[in-house]
């Protein structure tokens, strides 16, 4: 199968995509690649948890409380950073208008501002809709966190390989999973 990309993305975010409360990330593009649009760089990636810019205040008040869980066991001179998801984009759904990314604020664990500010940021791209079907990994696995790692990149390529179907559980079974999308795209119809 190769090495397997990771996207970074918060840790409570990360930590709502295994938990099934959520099923999508939403991306412009990384700080870093400001100067090219936000490629998908792959369908299949890990879900690499960052723990530092959390802010809590762009999370509704139900999901506030996941930062804290994410930050017990964590610090900043950590060595290692442990991954335990796996996903696979199943659509990416371009959104450019505020009303459509409003009708989806049931399905998700940010706050309108958060996606507001999302949608505006470099405004004549669109935001991508990335719907997830993600795995929890049967085995954890330890990364050394590397230099290349750090800073707003949203992809990296890590050294794990990508997992087969037997090395992990889809979170979500295949009818709840295809029930939500099918919510989702019924809502921005």
């Amino acid at each position: 199968m190769g090495h397997g990309k990771a996207l970074k993305e918060w840790a409570s975010a990360v930590k709502a995509l295994e938990a099934g409360s959520q099923i999508f990330i939403m991306r412009k593009g990384g700080i870093v690649e400001e100067t090219r649009d936000f490629q998908v760089e792959s369908n299949d990636f890990f879900l690499y948890p960052t723990y530092e810019h959390q802010r809590k205040e762009l999370l509704k008040e139900q999901y506030r409380g996941i930062i804290d869980e994410t930050l017990v066991n964590w610090s900043a001179q950590d060595k290692h950073v442990t991954i335990n998801s796996f996903a696979r984009m199943v659509e990416d759904i371009e959104v450019s208008d505020q009303e459509k990314l409003n009708q989806l604020f049931p399905f998700h664990i940010w706050t309108e501002n958060f996606t507001e500010e999302r949608l505006k940021w470099k405004r004549k791209n669109p935001l991508h809709i990335m719907i997830l079907r993600v795995f929890t990994l049967n085995e954890p696995i330890q990364i050394e966190i590397e230099q290349a790692y750090i800073g707003c990149k949203s992809w990296i390529q890590l050294g794990a390989l990508v997992p087969n179907d037997s090395e992990m559980t889809p979170v979500l079974n295949e009818k709840e999973f295809n029930a939500q999308v099918a919510e989702i795209k019924r809502t921005l119809a």
